[in-house]
């Protein structure tokens, strides 16, 4: 599927160059470029004892392109000439949270000081962004009914974090482990407690934001069970797995259905 939908925007880019710089030129839009290379390192990760060179690979070619759209993407950021508050919603954190990720297949490669420098990165910028989000939130409109769905992204950052922190760590539970947890958690118990508004809200393709982030939580809780002991833990882990594998089969017959009615590959 990866490969599909690389080859997919890269015939888009050869044949519309025009439309691949107004979407990197788009204020929102943006943020989902660095998903390329998220990808690729989750992918390093799904191939690290399966095919450790594929794995290897996929990690150099995620971490070197992911930089790359960091520092690209912070530096429209911070010289912006059209940017809006409005315009901040959670997928903010893809390009520049997603430096979080690396370690967990980055240990294993034997670059720890590779991983900890975009751990470190990711950790920091997770606030920053973090503060600049809750001020969105607070005091401004709502996020649109259509982006709403990435808020799950909330969870992603202390839930990969603490995967990566183990990995960094040396698997060791201390206190640092607990607080990314827990902050996890609430982050999850929170956004659980607002289900009946992301339940008005009709299916687009950002509804696949509640994946990647339900699936964070379900490896972290099933890793800190099994690392404290913790049979509640444990349990919850397995409802998450049950839930998210459920959901990600409806997201799949979800955006089957709305590609056959016409609904996809539209003009907004």
């Amino acid at each position: 599927m990866f490969v599909l939908l690389l080859l997919g925007y890269g015939a888009k880019a050869l044949r519309y160059p025009g439309e691949l710089r107004a979407e990197f030129n788009h204020p929102v839009r943006i943020s989902f470029f660095p998903a390329i290379s998220i990808s690729a390192l989750l992918l390093s990760i799904a191939f690290l004892h399966v095919q450790p060179v594929w794995s290897q690979a996929m990690w150099w070619g995620g971490i070197t392109l992911h930089l790359v759209f960091t520092v690209v993407i912070m530096s429209s950021w911070i010289h912006h000439t059209h940017y809006q508050i409005q315009h901040s919603t959670p997928a903010w954190f893809i390009p520049v949270v997603g430096n979080i990720l690396v370690p967990i297949a980055g240990m294993t490669h034997g670059s720890p000081e590779i991983s900890w420098f975009f751990f470190s990165v990711g950790l920091v910028f997770w606030i920053v962004l973090l503060t600049v989000m809750m001020n969105r939130f607070f005091f401004h409109p709502p996020v649109p009914a259509k982006l709403l769905p990435t808020l799950f992204i909330l969870i992603a950052p202390p839930a990969v974090g603490f995967l990566s922190y183990l990995a960094l760590d040396g698997g060791v539970i201390d206190n640092f482990a607990r607080v990314l947890f827990y902050v996890a958690l609430f982050t999850t118990l929170l956004l659980f407690y607002q289900i009946p508004q992301f339940r008005k809200v009709p299916f687009f393709m950002s509804w696949w934001a509640y994946s990647f982030p339900l699936a964070a939580i379900t490896i972290a809780s099933l890793t800190m069970g099994s690392k404290i002991g913790s049979s509640f833990l444990i349990g919850l882990g397995g409802a998450l797995l049950a839930l998210t594998s459920a959901l990600i089969a409806l997201l799949v017959v979800l955006t089957l259905k709305a590609i056959g009615d016409g609904k996809v590959f539209i003009p907004e």
